[in-house]
């Protein structure tokens, strides 16, 4: 059952937040839409945006400024929290780069995560169907795009499920997290130490074997003043799989923006018309 926590008027829609219990992870799970106006009459396409470390559902839709652009352009924004909550792992607190609040959209296989972090299979199965089935959502017009941690997430699900999202772009997004002390910390706890299940949860990886996966195009955006790019991001290791699939990408190096939202609203009309280009109005 969607259970509606609040509702919000904005640019002639609606920003809502929900709670369901969710199949997938076992616990009740939030997250956020914006209902464009024209979804009231039609069927929208739909844009999921996954956060970054230590975000919640609310963080990009409070902080990106994309529901003005997305009222116009007609365009559905789904934002889903970014781990399991109240799962009573001992850990999940202590860090902030693991656990609560640092999912890595990926399905847990080690104990004790693999009881509730089952985030791949929330996002791209489960709160996809749910998103289809209680929205006036266009199921043939799906994409995906995110932030860091969500960056590396929207990547990596495009990759893994390209029947299920047609486009997909990122901001300053952990593009090889086998090679990445953020990845290396989520990977051996979520995935064990098999470098193979670490190569099937890595976009630069995926892409290596994939040819020309999204013929339209991939969108990047990073910022040169980004505190984490040179040991975090590495956006050059996606860059080079993307030559080697024959995948067009535009990846775009921005002098003097960090990694914060700033930067994000920043380019945040370049990214929504960028999916509705390829998802179409």
């Amino acid at each position: 059952m969607l259970e509606v926590l609040r509702e919000h008027r904005a640019f002639g829609g609606v920003q809502a937040f929900y709670r369901h219990d969710s199949e997938k992870i076992g616990l009740p799970m939030q997250f956020s839409v914006f209902h464009p106006p024209v979804e009231k009459s039609q069927l929208v396409p739909v844009l999921f945006f996954l956060a970054g470390l230590t975000c919640t559902e609310e963080t990009f839709m409070i902080k990106a400024g994309a529901q003005r652009l997305a009222a116009q352009y007609g365009i559905m924004l789904v934002a889903p929290d970014t781990s399991p909550r109240g799962t009573g792992i001992a850990s999940a607190d202590g860090d902030w780069q693991l656990g609560h609040g640092a999912g890595f959209y990926l399905d847990a296989t080690e104990p004790p995560w693999n009881a509730h972090f089952q985030m791949e299979s929330y996002v791209a199965v489960e709160l996809r169907d749910l998103i289809l089935q209680e929205f006036n959502a266009d199921g043939q017009k799906v994409g995906v795009f995110g932030h860091s941690m969500g960056g590396h997430g929207a990547l990596m699900l495009a990759l893994r499920h390209p029947g299920r999202f047609r486009s997909v772009s990122a901001f300053a997004p952990i593009s090889s997290p086998m090679r990445c002390p953020w990845g290396h910390k989520a990977f051996s706890n979520y995935l064990g130490d098999r470098m193979s299940a670490w190569q099937e949860h890595d976009a630069s990886e995926l892409m290596k074997k994939r040819s020309t996966p999204f013929p339209e195009g991939i969108l990047i955006d990073q910022g040169l003043g980004d505190e984490f790019l040179k040991e975090q991001l590495l956006p050059l290791a996606f860059e080079q799989a993307c030559l080697q699939a024959s995948q067009p990408l535009t990846l775009r190096l921005h002098e003097g923006y960090d990694h914060s939202y700033y930067f994000i609203a920043s380019f945040i009309e370049d990214h929504l018309a960028f999916h509705r280009k390829i998802l179409g109005e």
